[in-house]
């Protein structure tokens, strides 16, 4: 389920950074965004992310 959030809301799978640590920093990075989403509460990420990113 994480694994789609993640493709599907932040196009993860579309992702050109493939060296180093990179992409594994960026999907903690992304999982720790989810996991503080849904522990205020939220109940569509895709919702919250397209409203955070309108009025940051």
């Amino acid at each position: 389920m994480l694994h789609h959030i993640r493709d599907t809301t932040y196009r993860e799978d579309a992702s050109r950074l493939r060296t180093g640590n990179t992409p594994r920093a960026l999907a903690i990075l992304r999982n720790t965004a989810i996991n503080l989403l849904r522990l205020a509460g939220v109940t569509s990420i895709a919702q919250a992310v397209r409203r955070n990113s309108r009025n940051p």
